[in-house]
């Protein structure tokens, strides 16, 4: 991710303008492969002596803004490791036990004497077995800089560019109040991946339908929350590649520019042809929802839990239920739902719609983090309360419930 420093941009009345970069010219690719040839070069070097030379090399002048993103984005990728043949830890409690000995004995013959780092090196290293020079090698080697540089992502210099225009427009969308995006004409698989990102990055969303093959995500910026700005920012801009997935979109941000916050606008479309490096490969379960799944297909035997479901229409909107339950016996389905991090007036409008529109039995665990209690009781489903994740043998239970096994 651009820190704030090396956000490019241009502004046109109240409108911000990412400065995009040609992905194919000539001149744009060769600085990529440059800077890929200077990752190269540094592989089995330590972070520390990495930034170094990125500092020695781009500084922080704003001519040298384009290089030091990209530099950014491939540090970003890399891959960083300990090496040590002796637990640092170890060797500094060594060191520094031996060092406190020298410096507090008060009847011994190093009493009188000036501290000496060398005799302590010499001492520990006869403790652990070392030489002087492995023993400073290993001391703070788990430090971060000391780290050394194993692997990294090596993209191709277009696809480097591509990642960097991209980063742009997550970098402003860290400034967002809210966002509109609109897609059109996206088969129903298309929809159900959205949704499950937004699911698993935590996002605060609706969904309208605004025509037979038309709907709006309205998403809350990190700008519009109190609490944990950063961390949903975050999450808010990985969910741009996502959207870029799609083939015809229009996205409007509002945002807080600057340090005086002033409003500003922001868009994005198809048109701008920003190439998405997220795989296009279907849905994204959270951590905690995989570990329920699979605990419940090792627990439960008479119950088959399906993680691909249909797109429903709710309302104006779309409902993707997690699970979908089918009994193997009968063939009976439940549909499953599971409200976790959601904001509390969203899950309650959720639910209500739940209630309205949806006639197949269905079952919603919620988290206990919602506190929500309003209207739960009148719901035409099975509840269940979960802290953690949902438990396999209650939701079992509640299934044959709803179709009266």
């Amino acid at each position: 991710m651009l820190t704030g420093k090396m956000v490019r941009v241009r502004y046109s009345k109240d409108r911000i303008l990412p400065c995009y970069i040609d992905t194919t010219q000539e001149e744009h690719l060769q600085l990529a492969e440059q800077i890929l040839e200077l990752f190269r070069s540094m592989q089995g070097r330590t972070r520390g002596e990495l930034e170094e030379l990125l500092e020695e090399t781009f500084g922080d002048e704003a001519n040298t803004l384009l290089h030091q993103g990209l530099a950014k984005l491939l540090e970003d990728g890399c891959e960083f490791e300990t090496l040590s043949g002796q637990p640092p830890d170890k060797v500094r409690q060594v060191v520094f036990r031996t060092a406190t000995a020298y410096r507090t004995a008060e009847a011994s013959e190093y009493a009188a004497q000036t501290f000496d780092r060398n005799r302590v090196l010499e001492s520990a290293a006869r403790e652990l077995g070392l030489s002087v020079e492995e023993v400073e090698r290993h001391l703070f080697a788990d430090l971060k800089s000391e780290q050394k540089l194993i692997r990294f992502k090596e993209p191709t210099p277009e696809q480097l560019l591509q990642r960097y225009n991209v980063a742009l427009a997550q970098a402003v969308l860290l400034r967002a109040v809210r966002l509109t995006i609109r897609i059109h004409k996206e088969p129903p698989q298309r929809y159900r991946q959205l949704l499950r990102h937004i699911k698993f990055r935590r996002l605060i969303c609706e969904m309208q339908r605004e025509g037979p093959d038309t709907y709006t995500l309205l998403l809350d910026g990190p700008l519009s929350l109190f609490s944990a700005t950063n961390k949903y920012g975050l999450q808010l801009a990985l969910f741009l590649p996502a959207v870029l997935l799609c083939k015809h979109f229009e996205l409007t941000a509002e945002l807080r520019w600057g340090a005086e916050r002033k409003p500003k606008t922001f868009t994005l479309s198809n048109k701008q042809g920003l190439v998405s490096q997220t795989p296009d490969h279907g849905m994204y379960v959270p951590a905690e929802l995989q570990l329920f799944v699979d605990l419940f297909r090792k627990r439960i035997d008479d119950w088959e839990l399906h993680e691909e479901t249909e797109v429903r229409e709710l309302g104006n909107g779309f409902w993707v239920p997690d699970f979908r339950l089918v009994h193997r016996a009968t063939g009976k389905e439940v549909l499953l739902e599971v409200l976790g991090f959601w904001r509390r007036s969203s899950a309650i409008k959720h639910l209500q719609w739940l209630q309205r529109y949806v006639k197949e039995p269905f079952l919603l665990a919620v988290s206990e983090q919602l506190h929500i209690e309003e209207r739960l009781e009148e719901l035409p489903a099975g509840l269940h309360r979960f802290r953690n994740m949902p438990l396999a043998d209650e939701i079992a239970r509640l299934a044959r419930e709803a179709v009266g096994l």
